[in-house]
C-alpha cells in the first residue's frame, strides 16, 4: 500500500524554484520552506530593490524563477533575473487562477511557486534577447503608423471642410499627386488650375476632373487645422525612418557572423512596394537570417515576413510539430470533448499578432490564381469566409513553420494544379463509396457539355 501510494505521488521537476506575483508597485516572491526562514517576502517595483530581489534569490539557492504575465509590470523583472542567469518562464494567469481559495498575493504566491516546483507549468513563449529587440523596434514602428494615420483623417477632414474633393480623384491623398497639391494649398495656392498641374502622370483621373474637384471655399480656420496636421503627419514619418533604421541595426547584429547563403535571392515575385514596407533591403537581410526567401510564399511580403520574425523568432525549435505551432496561433480546431461527444471544436480567441497577420495574407491569397487561392475560394463556397480564412491562414502557417524548420524552398503550383488534385480526390473517394455499396464508378465516353433544353 505504501508503494502504490507513493506512485500517485508527483516528483520535484525544479527543486530549486521561487514563484513570483508581480505587481505594479510591489512583488511578492515565495521559495521552497526549506531554503528559508522566512521564505514568502515583498519586493518593491524599483530597480534597486530588484536587484536586491536577484541577489536573495541567489542566496538561497534559487535557479528557476516563475512569474505571471501581468500588464507590463513583469518585463523589468525578467530582463533583471534573465540576465543575472536565472532560469525565468512566464505562465499565463489563466492557467493557474482557476483554483478558487487563494485571493491574496501572499497565498497566490506560494501557489505558483510550489505548482512551478512540480513543473505543473507551461511556459509562454519569449523568443531570444536579439529577436524582443526586434520585435520591440517593429511593435513601436505599428503604432506610429496608426498615430500618422489618424492625421491623415484630420487631413482629410480638413480638405472636405473646404469642399475639396481630392480622394475622389486620388487614391491616396498621401501619394505624390495628392501631397504636393496639399503642401500647395498649405503655401497658399488658391487656383484650382495651378493646383491640378502637381498631377502625377499615372493619375487615372483627367486634368479637367482634377479642376472640378479642387474648386473649393476656402477659409482660414479649415487651411490652419490642414497645416497643423501635415506638419503632425511629416513628424510621425520622421520618426517612422528613425524606427527603420534602427530596425536594420537590429537584424544587422542578427546577421552577425553569418554567413550568406550560397544560392543567389530568387528573384521578387512581386516587384510592387509593400505599404508601409521598410525603407531598406528588407529581403536581403531576411534571406541571410533564415537562409530561406520567405517572399514566395503566396501572401507574404517582406514587411509581412519581417513582422512574423519578430513574432515568432527564427528558431522553430520552440515547437515540436506543426501542430504544436498552429495551436499556439490559436489556429487550430478546439478539443472539448465530455461523454464522448464533441461540445466544441471553435478555435480560441486570440490577440496574437502573429495570427492577424497570417488571417490578413489568408484574405489576400484568396484573390489570386494559385493553390492556396484556389483552396481559400472552394473552403469559402462551402463554408463561409470565416472558416476560409482561418483555414487557409493555418496553411500559410504551417508552410512558414515547415520552410524556416528544414529550409525547403516553397513552390507555388498553381490554381489549375490544385483543381487537377482536388477533382482526383473526389473521384477516388467516389469509387470507394460506390464499391462499398456494390456498383462500380465508369467514366463516361461522352465529353461534358452544356444542351439547352427544348421544349
Amino acid at each position: 500500500m505504501a508503494s502504490k501510494k507513493g506512485s500517485h505521488e508527483f516528483s520535484v521537476v525544479h527543486p530549486h524554484a521561487a514563484g513570483i506575483d508581480i505587481g505594479s508597485t510591489f512583488h511578492v516572491v515565495a521559495v521552497a520552506p526549506e531554503c528559508d526562514p522566512l521564505p514568502v517576502r515583498q519586493f518593491q517595483s524599483f530597480t534597486t530593490d530588484l536587484h536586491r530581489l536577484s541577489r536573495w534569490l541567489r542566496d538561497v539557492g534559487v535557479t528557476s524563477v516563475a512569474m505571471e504575465s501581468t500588464g507590463v509590470y513583469w518585463i523589468p523583472v525578467f530582463e533583471i533575473l534573465e540576465s543575472d542567469g536565472f532560469e525565468v518562464i512566464l505562465v499565463n494567469a489563466r492557467e493557474v487562477k482557476k483554483v478558487p481559495g487563494r485571493k491574496t498575493d501572499y497565498n497566490d504566491d506560494q501557489w505558483l511557486q510550489k505548482l512551478h516546483q512540480f513543473g505543473l507549468l507551461r511556459a509562454s513563449f519569449r523568443p531570444s534577447a536579439h529577436i524582443a529587440s526586434l520585435r520591440a523596434y517593429l511593435r513601436h514602428r505599428e503604432r506610429l503608423i496608426e498615430y500618422a494615420a489618424a492625421h491623415i483623417q484630420h487631413m482629410q477632414k480638413a480638405l472636405m471642410q473646404m469642399n475639396l474633393q481630392l480622394h475622389h480623384v486620388v487614391s491616396d491623398i498621401t501619394g505624390a499627386t495628392g501631397m504636393r497639391i496639399i503642401r500647395s494649398i498649405i503655401e497658399g495656392e488658391r487656383s484650382a488650375t495651378t493646383l491640378a498641374v502637381h498631377r502625377d502622370i499615372r493619375c487615372k483621373e483627367s486634368k479637367e476632373t482634377l479642376v472640378a474637384a479642387l474648386t473649393g471655399n476656402y477659409r482660414d480656420e479649415h487651411v490652419f487645422a490642414l497645416k497643423q496636421a501635415v506638419e503632425l503627419y511629416d513628424f510621425y514619418q520622421e520618426r517612422i525612418g528613425e524606427c527603420d533604421r534602427e530596425i536594420e541595426k537590429a537584424l544587422a547584429r542578427l546577421n552577425q557572423g553569418k554567413s550568406s547563403p550560397d544560392a543567389a535571392l530568387p528573384k521578387p515575385r512581386r516587384r510592387i512596394k509593400q505599404h508601409h514596407q521598410p525603407d531598406f533591403a528588407v529581403r536581403d537581410a531576411l534571406y541571410t537570417l533564415t537562409g530561406v526567401d520567405l517572399t514566395q510564399i503566396t501572401g507574404f511580403g517582406p514587411y509581412t515576413a519581417l513582422r512574423l520574425i519578430g513574432e515568432c523568432g527564427d528558431d522553430m525549435s520552440k515547437w515540436p510539430t506543426e501542430k504544436h505551432f498552429t495551436s499556439w496561433l490559436s489556429l487550430s480546431p478546439g478539443n472539448k470533448v465530455s461523454g464522448g461527444k464533441i461540445l466544441s471544436s471553435k478555435t480560441r480567441r486570440t490577440t496574437n499578432r502573429a495570427t492577424t497577420l497570417l488571417r490578413i495574407a489568408a484574405v489576400n491569397v484568396g484573390k489570386t490564381e494559385t493553390a492556396l487561392g484556389a483552396f481559400y475560394r472552394r473552403l469559402a463556397a462551402r463554408v463561409g469566409k470565416a472558416k476560409a480564412v482561418t483555414a487557409t491562414a493555418r496553411k500559410l502557417a504551417i508552410l512558414f513553420y515547415s520552410i524556416m524548420k528544414h529550409g525547403k524552398a516553397y513552390v507555388e503550383t498553381g490554381a489549375a494544379y490544385y483543381e487537377t488534385q482536388y477533382r482526383s480526390r473526389v473521384l477516388v473517394n467516389l469509387k470507394k463509396r460506390a464499391k462499398r455499396l456494390g456498383y462500380e464508378l465508369v467514366a463516361s465516353a461522352v465529353p461534358e457539355t452544356v444542351c439547352a433544353e427544348v421544349s
